[in-house]
């Protein structure tokens, strides 16, 4: 199995990025707006439609707001299994850290993936570095 590892650190407090991550129903809008262009909510999961026009199911699997923790898993004919994971770590004065971790298989998927999650991730970090502390 396949992990993909993305970290990058925010000019912005730890609390106010959480509260944009943990917000699952509206990637589009406060995390990474233009890499998502919708979502839709769905019971227990949303319909994702990505910019290049990929469309995914992510199932919700749970939020610990303890360790500023989002699972969820996408459910695709592309993957025999994906998981991954949000979680935002404080550095104080100010700044944190947003890492993204995915477990992809087929491992030949894993490119593609790392890809996409580091398009999602630049693009989160500008868009989380405007949120006012």
């Amino acid at each position: 199995m396949a992990t993909i590892i993305k970290t990058v650190e925010i000019d912005a407090p730890a609390d106010a990025v959480w509260d944009a991550v943990a917000d699952f129903g509206a990637v589009h809008t406060r995390f990474a707006p233009g890499f998502v262009t919708n979502v839709e909510l769905i019971p227990g999961a949303r319909m994702v439609t990505f910019g290049n026009g990929m469309v995914a199911k992510e199932l919700f699997l749970g939020c610990d707001h303890d360790v500023r923790r989002l699972a969820y898993s996408v459910r695709t004919e592309t993957f025999t299994h994906h998981s991954a994971s949000f979680q935002v770590s404080d550095l104080g004065a100010g700044r944190s850290r947003l890492t993204w971790i995915a477990d992809v298989l087929p491992d030949s998927i894993a490119p593609t993936v790392a890809g996409m999650m580091e398009a999602g991730i630049a693009v989160a970090k500008e868009t989380l570095g405007r949120v006012p502390a």
